[in-house]
């Protein structure tokens, strides 16, 4: 596989054990690897403060940008929420507006690296099993290299991810449940051999989140907020932006680690369960409830290391109702006139969840990621506006 030389490797994230770039799959100790890279061969002042296109840090990416199965993905607007701030008793709130990627989602950023690395490793058939947004996002990046894809997703999974996984030209298999049984109709019915883009299988899907981190920082002119609130489904966004600043801080360009706070819907809260309980793993939920599908993950794939994230940046881990993330989703739409969807909303709420609980000092800086766009689950947030009355 062609990567870049400053790609070390793959390290086991229990033992260390290293393997090589074009491995898939789990280690031999059954947890994930992950991508490691020779810091001291990246200039950080080559880094842009302004990107066009997460792209442009492909000096932290295993490839070069020229070679990277892209649409632009990332250079996401950070976006002031002086409202936001003051019901929250803080100096500033941002939010960090991943519906502006090309398929609305934060995970594009996930899939073009997941993509990227598939292709370089002649993958002719890309599969995995989604709650929604992974689905339609791989079909998109699988359809600009013109390679089969086939996504398995729950039938409660939203319409538009469904459509859409068509219209970029990809198979789908929606299956009667949640994504749990997604999950296993793909590992039990697609016989033939293939590339998983799997959350934390394909070891580069939570490697791409750590441009985001780059680029709240750079806008700062290379400030690290104070702290990052983000929804958590199977971990893998939390767990990519924890390690996007701890790359910044070991390359000197910020001076601290913000604390990155996790929140999840109260129907399905293995992360925020585990975490209260101090536990190192997480135990599956046997009851997964929650309208916001995207959050409705009862076993994470990335749990520990989810744990593990938020250990190491100081975070908190809350939960939140379905009805609070809906109704902050419409809020921040309506204030901001930006579209934040569910997932984004339950960021939102659980922001104002953990001022409630003292977690920000009235001078901080807050950034509240809106990880994709309303018209992802826009019945939902009609539907709350229908049930007052409106």
């Amino acid at each position: 596989m062609d990567t870049a030389e400053r790609l070390l490797g793959l390290d086991c994230t229990a033992t260390g054990e290293r393997y090589a770039p074009d491995h898939v799959g789990r280690s031999d100790a059954g947890a994930p690897v992950t991508p490691v890279y020779d810091l001291d061969a990246v200039d950080p002042t080559a880094l842009p403060a302004d990107p066009d296109s997460m792209w442009d840090y492909d000096a932290l990416l295993p490839v070069a940008a020229g070679d990277a199965v892209s649409a632009a993905e990332g250079a996401t607007p950070l976006l002031d929420a002086d409202e936001l701030a003051t019901d929250l008793g803080v100096d500033a709130v941002l939010l960090k507006d991943e519906g502006r990627n090309p398929t609305g989602t934060i995970l594009d950023r996930g899939l073009s690296v997941a993509v990227t690395m598939a292709e370089k490793g002649d993958a002719d058939l890309l599969a995995l099993a989604a709650a929604g947004d992974a689905g339609q996002s791989a079909a998109a990046y699988a359809g600009r290299i013109d390679t089969d894809c086939y996504a398995y997703v729950p039938s409660r999974a939203p319409f538009p991810n469904k459509a859409m996984v068509n219209v970029h030209g990809a198979d789908m298999r929606v299956i009667g449940g949640r994504y749990p049984d997604a999950l296993e109709a793909l590992q039990s019915d697609l016989v033939t051999d293939w590339y998983s883009l799997q959350e934390f299988t394909t070891p580069y899907r939570h490697d791409g989140y750590r441009t985001l981190a780059y680029e709240v920082a750079g806008a700062r002119d290379w400030t690290a907020p104070d702290a990052v609130v983000v929804a958590v489904g199977t971990g893998e966004t939390l767990v990519g932006i924890e390690r996007g600043f701890r790359d910044l801080i070991e390359l000197g360009l910020v001076d601290r680690m913000p604390r990155v706070h996790a929140v999840q819907a109260e129907g399905c809260a293995p992360v925020v369960d585990a975490h209260d309980a101090g536990a190192d793993a997480v135990d599956p939920v046997t009851y997964p409830d929650t309208i916001c599908g995207e959050l409705e993950i009862p076993n994470p794939a990335g749990g520990s290391l989810a744990l593990d994230a938020l250990a190491e940046s100081g975070g908190e881990a809350v939960v939140v109702s379905d009805e609070d993330l809906l109704e902050s989703a419409v809020a921040l739409t309506q204030r901001l006139g930006t579209e934040v969807g569910a997932t984004g909303g339950a960021a939102a709420a659980g922001a104002w969840a953990l001022s409630e609980q003292g977690a920000f000092d009235d001078d901080e800086t807050v950034v509240v990621v809106n990880a994709d766009a309303g018209v992802k689950t826009a019945d939902l947030l009609r539907s709350h506006l229908m049930s007052q009355g409106v």
